[in-house]
């Protein structure tokens, strides 16, 4: 095993200075001469027809400089799953009609917030009521309202997959069961709402700083929707107060931001309002899933049935991607013998569902794990044990997936049980105290290219100087994960340098390399850590090169850079600081500075993903016999992500999760009435604070990830679907009642309780 030096240790991460003095700078910190403001026109439907929108009082307005409708902009359809244009259904503003209550119609920009928000109440818009569909029965029912003229049967999206007999695995089984779950909506609630500032130069190009996960697609996006080049187009991203992958998409206030700086000559800016965000942000899909398992008596899995509908509101926006990964999720944590899966995206009327940390997996795996508790209770088997048979390993080969490489799910299994006791807590049970399993599979980072990129899928540039420094240039977007702390740490391993030696230049399309797909899908460590490797490989090629021509070493391949200098291992004495080595490398190249790029992109590496991580929770439950209310009163969690590149990192992930998580199981849902999202305030939507975290206690299971960085791999976003089924099989524990829609509420309980 390598052994590392910065790598493993709680180097002091990156911008953690700034953000605790208030220093750090947010989109709409950004202050710029002449600066307008602008705000969103909404509809007040759920669906309706325009018939008509008049402009003229708004734009008379004093201190309105301009007033734009779909009249006024180019009529470009947009979406992020660019590789098959069908998918791609949204227009900037409206155009003939609206889809859901929040739909943008109109755009106001003025001399400040006050006065544009003043204006939209001028603009009067002349509309024609029409059927709307606010569930996925209804939008998919015969004769129901058509939400997409291109899909008659509001069913946007087809997914399936498919291996082995699955009826006749069915027919051969000695227990089967049949479960309908139903998932909810939940918020992102990301505590920094999104903003945009646009400002274009005289020769007509524009600069967006905007609060986004994925800089290059906006780019793309934007410069398309623009009519513009792709590098007229500039996107930076500043510091962003969160996105868990709501913010993945090009947004309707960039484009207006953009196209209003470009008409006017002066910065534009929007920024969303806490209510916007809740009524009209994007949130996670709820989805109905039937699934149906078979087992051997002896609780071998024989067969799966899975099929899900989703709901995704008005839009596909990221939907495509989910309805494809629940069904990989269905599949990833077990042997299954016979597996098949048919999902399904679905219209209706209310605000876009997209990507909500998890994509997929979080319901996928409700479900999963939930059936998994029920079938280990019938069939008299221990939780622990059921899922210890069936459990995947490394070399297992999954049907339509990929082989799994690195794989410490069984370790996960026993080292949680024993921090938790879980066996003996399940048999010794206390009256209103329960306990629960749950487990996972994720993915670190997809290798299907569904945005069409011709670039790379991360890359990397670094530069070295005869001061002993180094400058790392990546389109990796930290979003608060941690990737400008966790790139430079890997640069430093590679180099032999210390943290401080590193600059780090990140998300910037005009000058970082082309491209990074962003923040989503667990990939950017290992993504975008593999393409910082490659690069650094290059570097310490030439700087070997001049060491060995320096003192006429004979193998070059006997060198390495370690605690700032660069040497032969069999002769330490046979070496030089980094500075000189970069110097003379220079030096041999007449002067030419020494700059090296880095690639990566999963050609080959698996069917869906390169590696997947692991992990298995256990919940401890006390529940209230009076009015149902579960108090969790504390997590543990065992986890396989490879190799630990920052100890305190993953923890905040997993906290982090815990935190998302606990939400989710237990209190957070959006309250709607005929479309319209009434819970639009921290008041109203039940977010669990500092207050309401349990203690918790995590093991990292020791693996190493051969197509990893380092032996890394996913460490963050897979921890947050464990804990609504653990949770829930906690309060079955204590309580009798089984949970088949979440949240698990006070109310559903007292229903539902057969042991208090």
């Amino acid at each position: 095993m390598q052994e590392f030096v910065t790598i493993g240790t709680n180097v002091t991460r990156t911008h953690v200075r700034d953000k605790a003095i208030g220093a750090a700078i947010y989109t709409d910190d950004i202050r710029l001469p002449g600066m307008l403001h602008g705000r969103l026109l909404r509809s007040p439907y759920a669906h309706a027809r325009i018939l008509h929108i008049d402009t003229t009082k708004a734009k008379a307005l004093p201190g309105v400089k301009g007033v734009i409708t779909s009249e006024d902009i180019p009529r470009i359809k947009f979406g992020n799953w660019r590789l098959f244009p069908d998918t791609q259904d949204e227009y900037v503003l409206a155009v003939d009609k609206v889809r859901f209550i929040g739909d943008e119609v109109a755009a106001v920009v003025a001399i400040d917030r006050d006065t544009a928000e003043e204006a939209l109440s001028l603009i009067k818009v002349e509309y024609e009521e029409l059927p709307a569909s606010f569930d996925i029965d209804t939008s998919i029912r015969e004769g129901a309202p058509v939400i997409h003229e291109a899909f008659p049967n509001n069913i946007s999206i087809h997914r399936k997959v498919s291996h082995g007999d699955v009826e006749k695995a069915f027919a051969e089984s000695d227990y089967v069961r049949e479960d309908v779950f139903h998932v909810h909506a939940i918020s992102g609630a990301y505590l920094e709402p999104c903003a945009s500032v646009a400002q274009c130069d005289y020769s007509g190009k524009i600069t967006l700083w905007t609060s986004t996960q994925v800089p290059y697609i906006v780019q793309c996006l934007l410069a398309t929707t623009l009519g513009m080049r792709e590098n007229d187009v500039r996107v930076i991203k500043p510091h962003v107060g969160g996105g868990f992958g709501a913010k993945m998409e090009l947004r309707k206030w960039d484009f207006c931001a953009a196209f209003m700086a470009k008409k006017l000559g002066k910065p534009v800016k929007f920024t969303l309002s806490r209510e916007e965000e809740f009524e009209t942000g994007r949130r996670r899909h709820p989805m109905r899933i039937y699934s149906k398992i078979g087992f051997t008596k002896d609780g071998m899995l024989t067969a799966k049935d899975l099929q899900i509908y989703l709901d995704g509101g008005a839009y596909n926006a990221m939907g495509p991607t989910a309805t494809f990964l629940c069904g990989n999720y269905g599949l990833m944590l077990y042997r299954y013998k016979s597996y098949r899966f048919h999902g399904q995206h679905v219209y209706t009327n209310k605000p876009p569902a997209s990507a909500i940390r998890g994509f997929g997996s979080p319901q996928s795996t409700f479900c999963t794990e939930t059936q998994m508790n029920m079938a280990a209770e019938e069939l008299g088997i221990d939780p622990l044990d059921l899922r210890l048979r069936n459990a995947v390993h490394e070399g297992d080969v999954i049907p339509e997936l990929s082989k799994i490489g690195s794989c410490g799910f069984a370790e996960c299994l026993e080292k949680v049980a024993e921090a938790s006791q879980f066996r003996k807590k399940r048999k010794n049970p206390k009256k209103g105290r329960g306990i629960g399993i749950g487990c996972y599979s994720f993915i670190s980072g997809g290798v299907f290219n569904w945005f069409n990129t011709q670039y790379p899928f991360s890359a990397a540039e670094v530069r070295v100087f005869a001061d002993g420094t180094a400058h790392l240039l990546t389109m990796a977007s930290d979003i608060g994960q941690g990737s400008d702390t966790v790139l430079p740490q890997i640069l430093a391993e590679e180099l032999g340098l210390k943290m401080e030696d590193i600059r780090v230049t990140s998300a910037d399309t005009a000058m970082t390399p082309q491209a990074d797909l962003g923040s989503w899908g667990s990939r950017v460590t290992l993504m975008a850590g593999n393409a910082v490797i490659d690069a650094a490989k290059k570097i310490k090629e030439k700087l070997f090169g001049a060491v060995t021509a320096h003192f006429n070493l004979n193998v070059i391949h006997d060198l390495e850079c370690k605690n700032g200098k660069v040497y032969s291992k069999g002769r330490p004495d046979k070496g030089l600081t980094f500075g000189e080595a970069v110097a003379l490398a220079q030096k041999f190249q007449r002067g030419e500075p020494l700059v090296e790029r880095g690639s990566y992109t999963p050609r080959g590496k698996g069917l869906v993903t390169p590696a997947f991580s692991f992990g298995a929770q256990v919940a401890e439950v006390e529940v209230d016999k009076d009015t149902g209310l579960v108090e969790v009163k504390k997590m543990y969690t065992a986890h396989d992500c490879g190799t630990v590149l920052h100890p305190q990192s993953v923890e905040g992930q997993l906290e982090g999760s815990i935190q998302m998580s606990l939400g989710y199981a237990l209190s957070e849902q959006f309250v709607l009435e005929g479309g319209k999202t009434l819970s639009t305030t921290f008041l109203d939507y039940k977010m669990p604070s500092a207050m309401d975290m349990p203690e918790s206690e995590s093991i990292c299971v020791d693996t190493y990830e051969v197509e990893g960085p380092l032996g890394a791999k996913e460490a963050g976003e897979g921890l947050v679907s464990p804990t609504a089924p653990a949770i829930a099989d906690a309060v079955y524990d204590a309580t009798g009642y089984r949970c088949y829609d979440l949240p698990i509420t006070p109310d559903k309980v007292l229903k539902g309780k057969t042991k208090l």
